[in-house]
């Protein structure tokens, strides 16, 4: 995992000092993404931090992300965050390498399962969730835990409609032990990395790996359930298989392979992460700016009414998901300010040049996606400003390729992306058509890290709403 690039000086922030680096003495150590962030408006497009032993290098404008996410002359690497989670994870579609053959054989296994016809049948399960969740909002007595309530919300969805079994999330008042397992999994993750970089690390990351094992028991003790009950029942006869169903019963068409048990758990794990945890933070985020902007809740309020009508308590139909063209601006436009997902790691196939350097299939580099969506020379000279025009279609088009990309790059890009949009667009506009949402305004965003991002202690009131009769004219 050395990122030696050939030992080449690359630029790096001023100030760096003999054994640490990179690291700023008064940096909070538990907001790497936020540190970068803050500090890369001034540095250029390429870009190395130095943290005791180990390089990272960052791309931070959009030019340079174009390069790298060429399939053809780049492909996925593992950040070392990304790769200690192996332990948990094994070669699962998230942590595994591209030339892996279980990674193949999933991917070609998986694929049918987000195709328009597999869509249309999760909607009606994503809208029996969603219901658990208005309920809960609609009874509430004061205000309600934003981050959680989503949380519960996607991680019901993605287990009911990808592996059949629901956990119950509505129905209990404490943290799942799946979620606690996985934040877990995700903290030991971040942390394992960073020890690697000190020195002596290989030996401390040792010690620290005993504990892996306890929670990947935690997390086995979840899913291998979920796989016995599902090999009992055997297969299905009506060729709609679920993500499960696939995985355990589908062959690889023309190679006839087929994923083990092993295997299966593994993307299991993948999956009820990825899945549920992205799409909470990007529904989560979108309130904080929705609840903070009057014009843009308006306007995304407005289209609610004229596309589900004057009750309250409408739920869309499959047809109608896509109709919500605003709320999916307003998505679009969290995501470029919160990718939720903030980077993904790249290396050339073959030896090549990035940003005038000398660059090595060993090498790696992390595509630093709040800075790349945030480069005043697509986005123009008010980056931060939250606008869901930005993604009119006159302005998409206008834009250069790969300049916005939360969902990664090339054929490692998120595979259940479309999955999220739609999950996301059709809660966005039940919540939204259903509850004026008021935020407490001594709140000031603060985002919690993991491998992810989340907003952190944000509440909403949410109030019954009456739907006004004027649809959206703009």
């Amino acid at each position: 995992m050395r990122n030696s690039w050939s030992g080449q000086r690359l630029p790096h922030p001023p100030g760096r000092r003999r054994i640490v680096g990179d690291i700023e003495r008064d940096a909070d150590p538990t907001t790497p993404v936020q540190n970068l962030l803050a500090r890369s408006r001034d540095l250029p497009p390429l870009v190395e931090f130095k943290a005791y032993r180990e390089r990272f290098v960052f791309v931070l404008s959009a030019d340079l992300c174009a390069q790298v996410s060429d399939d053809t002359t780049f492909d996925k690497a593992l950040a070392p965050s990304v790769h200690a989670l192996r332990v948990f994870a094994g070669d699962g579609l998230f942590t595994a390498y591209t030339d892996e053959r279980n990674w193949a054989v999933a991917h070609d296994l998986l694929v049918p399962a987000f195709t328009k016809p597999a869509m249309r049948r999760y909607h009606a399960t994503m809208n029996a969730v969603a219901d658990s969740l208005v309920e809960k909002w609609a009874s509430a007595a004061g205000p309600v835990s934003v981050a959680d309530d989503l949380t519960r919300m996607t991680l019901e969805t993605i287990g009911r409609t990808a592996f059949g079994h629901s956990f119950g999330t509505f129905e209990s008042s404490g943290t799942d032990p799946y979620v606690v397992a996985m934040v877990d999994s995700l903290r030991h993750a971040s942390l394992n990395s960073a020890l690697q970089a000190l020195p002596l690390g290989g030996l401390v990351s040792a010690v620290h790996n005993r504990r892996a094992r306890d929670i990947s028991r935690r997390l086995n003790a979840v899913i291998d359930p979920i796989i016995t009950a599902r090999l009992a029942l055997g297969p299905r006869h009506d060729g709609e298989e679920d993500l499960l169903g696939r995985m355990l019963h589908t062959a690889q068409d023309g190679s006839g392979a087929r994923l083990d048990v092993t295997n299966v758990r593994d993307q299991i794990l993948t999956f009820l992460t990825a899945g549920h945890e992205t799409t909470s933070g990007a529904l989560s985020f979108a309130l904080w700016f929705l609840s903070h902007d009057p014009e843009v809740m308006a306007k995304a309020q407005a289209e609610t009414d004229e596309i589900l009508g004057p009750d309250p308590a409408a739920r869309p139909t499959f047809e109608q998901v896509p109709k919500f063209r605003y709320l999916r601006r307003v998505l679009d436009e969290t995501l470029r300010l919160w990718p939720t997902a903030p980077g993904f790691t790249r290396s050339p196939r073959q030896p090549t040049t990035l940003g005038g350097y000398a660059m090595m299939p060993q090498d790696w580099v992390i595509v630093f996606l709040p800075s790349v969506h945030r480069d005043p020379t697509v986005w123009g000279a008010h980056p931060d400003r939250f606008d869901p025009d930005n993604f009119l279609p006159d302005r998409v088009r206008a834009r250069p390729a790969h300049s916005y990309l939360p969902f990664g790059a090339g054929v490692r890009a998120c595979i259940g992306r479309q999955f999220a949009i739609h999950e996301a667009v059709l809660v966005l506009a039940r919540l939204l058509h259903r509850f004026d949402l008021v935020a407490d305004p001594g709140y000031e965003l603060k985002v919690t890290e993991r491998l992810t991002l989340m907003p952190k202690g944000f509440t909403l009131q949410a109030r019954p709403r009456v739907c006004s009769p004027v649809g959206l004219t703009a």
